[in-house]
């Protein structure tokens, strides 16, 4: 399946100008957007409804990594230079915040237009009291939830239950 935007000319910046025209549209305030070109990572975060939510590492993929550094299209791989390897991580991160506009505009329209609720949309994502996402604090019990067969058995009693 393609990637939404892959091929965008958008740049970050203006990307990153459109989320914070959205988030200020939308009536968010202390909105911050960083990234951390070493880790490869970007964290976007705002206060709405008296919630605060963090997107934290949006993955920007490193330039270093194998699948910049060849090309990969042809059969026989070649190594693409300095200049191809900075435009083809370029592309990537172009598609990311074009990726990451597109979700934060849908999910405060659902949001606006009474389709679902503030923290149905932004739950993994809003901010504890210690600093950390709801996300972050509840995907590993899922995991364990869903490895430990619980998930599925609840599941499974209540599609019965119904029938």
């Amino acid at each position: 399946m393609a990637k939404f935007a892959a091929d965008t000319s958008v740049s970050v910046e203006k990307s990153q100008a459109e989320i914070k025209s959205i988030l200020t549209r939308y009536g968010t305030s202390k909105t911050m957007l960083g990234e951390d070109n070493e880790v490869g990572t970007a964290v976007i975060q705002f206060a709405a409804q008296n919630r605060v939510v963090k997107f934290v590492q949006l993955p920007l993929r490193s330039s270093q990594e194998f699948a910049f550094r060849w090309d990969g299209r042809s059969k026989c791989r070649k190594r693409r230079t300095e200049q191809q390897v900075f435009e083809a991580w370029e592309r990537s991160c172009r598609q990311k915040w074009r990726a990451m506009t597109l979700c934060i505009k849908a999910k405060l329209e659902a949001v606006e237009s009474g389709i679902s609720e503030f923290e149905d949309e932004f739950l993994a994502h809003i901010v504890l009291g210690n600093g950390d996402t709801v996300g972050r604090l509840i995907r590993p019990q899922i995991a364990d939830n869903y490895s430990s067969g619980a998930a599925m058995s609840g599941i499974t009693a209540l599609l019965e239950h119904k029938s």
